[in-house]
């Protein structure tokens, strides 16, 4: 008991200087106020390193320089973050918006579209969205294709619901799942109610590079050498139906019957077999010739042909011939002046029967018989761009 008594009395003594009370400093009433927020940043690893490395004194005195370093990492953390919610691309000036839009690919400015609806209104405008159809459908399609594509908008009515219930897959649909599109969708107001009005007009050029982009346009077009580069279709350009294919960059071809034949496709088509119609003439009808007083030997010209009257025109390449008592000396030749023309189609052997044929300049219409078949329109190619592929398609052996 005296034991316990003499060391209860020491150990209150060797305390004693530490029990002093003494009047707390100025800053301690700043310390109380030290906001959650504040003491987030000091971690657990950093608080017990100070317990174990410092005396209470010496890590009280820390508090007003660590508080004031973690004000001024916060202060710099929210200036940060509301000059960066200042910040908007539409404050941009009109002018430097609009380059920046211009520079966009499509699939950047879908995205951009559905940011919110003023940059809506301005990624669906026409004169972006034309020049991205001129980039890449520009050379596939033409006038013809641009009024099916209006005749197809107006069979809709311009009405998303009709869309899904047409032959053609619905392109709303289809993009919904392969583009950022869910500003496309029915919207609905305050008061709940949809409206009926669809963010991307059905006649826009957006509208139809999509419906192309996605194959659910069948376009009408032409196709050098058909049915694969068939022997007997070679330097020929055929009118056809086509969809664009986006997992392969090719497309299908749907061409017109021939007589009682079915309809023929073709598959895996590359871009350098097709082209816009030159002309608006249907497949079926004659072309009315313009140039027939304009060919000289040597021109080079396309020609309507078909097998008999029940199939449709094709384009064949030719060109202009020397009559029979001309050598083909430019000082002597008078073949522009004569009313007969000549037209070759040297792929053939000389001998073959569909190497040489002749019209007449004043009076020509359709002109041969079911043996040779018939021989319609003239159009002469002025084009070197032209000329160019009908020489690269070129077959690697003379025809019969």
């Amino acid at each position: 008991m005296l034991l316990y008594f003499i060391t209860c009395i020491s150990f209150l003594l060797f305390l004693k200087p530490l029990l002093i009370l003494k009047p707390l400093p100025s800053w301690a009433s700043e310390a109380r106020l030290i906001s959650l927020l504040f003491c987030k940043e000091l971690s657990v690893k950093s608080i017990s390193k100070l317990f174990r490395n410092r005396l209470w004194l010496g890590f009280l005195c820390q508090i007003p320089t660590g508080m004031s370093l973690v004000k001024k990492n916060l202060t710099s953390k929210v200036e940060n973050i509301e000059d960066t919610q200042d910040m908007s691309v539409l404050d941009l000036p009109e002018l430097a918006l609009e380059c920046i839009l211009e520079k966009l690919p499509p699939a950047s400015l879908c995205q951009m579209a559905g940011v919110c609806r003023s940059l809506r209104e301005r990624c669906v405008s026409d004169h972006l969205w034309e020049r991205h159809m001129k980039q890449k459908w520009g050379r596939v399609i033409g006038s013809v294709a641009y009024r099916e594509w209006k005749w197809h908008v107006a069979s809709k009515s311009n009405n998303v619901g009709n869309l899904r219930h047409g032959k053609q897959r619905s392109l709303f649909r289809f993009v919904s799942l392969r583009w950022p599109f869910s500003w496309m969708r029915m919207k609905v107001d305050a008061n709940n109610s949809a409206k009926q009005r669809n963010y991307l007009p059905a006649d826009s050029f957006m509208s139809c590079y999509l419906a192309l982009e996605t194959g659910n346009f069948w376009f009408p077009a032409q196709v050098y050498n058909r049915e694969n580069g068939h022997v007997g279709f070679m330097l020929s350009c055929y009118d056809a139906e086509l969809s664009y294919d986006p997992r392969t960059d090719t497309f299908q071809a749907r061409y017109p019957p021939h007589g009682r034949r079915p309809v023929a496709t073709e598959h895996g088509i590359q871009w350098d077999r097709l082209r816009a119609p030159p002309v608006d003439t249907p497949p079926h009808d004659l072309h009315i010739s313009d140039c027939l007083y304009d060919l000289h030997p040597g021109d080079h010209i396309e020609i309507q042909w078909r097998r008999n009257k029940e199939f449709p025109y094709g384009w064949w390449y030719g060109v202009v011939g020397h009559l029979e008592p001309c050598d083909g000396n430019e000082n002597y030749c008078r073949c522009h002046n004569s009313d007969t023309v000549v037209l070759e189609f040297n792929q053939y052997t000389p001998d073959s029967r569909w190497r040489r044929t002749t019209i007449s300049r004043k009076d020509h219409r359709e002109e041969g018989n079911e043996a040779d078949g018939f021989y319609g329109g003239i159009r002469k190619i002025k084009s070197e761009n032209e000329i160019s592929i009908w020489r690269n398609l070129w077959p690697t052996e003379v025809l019969d």
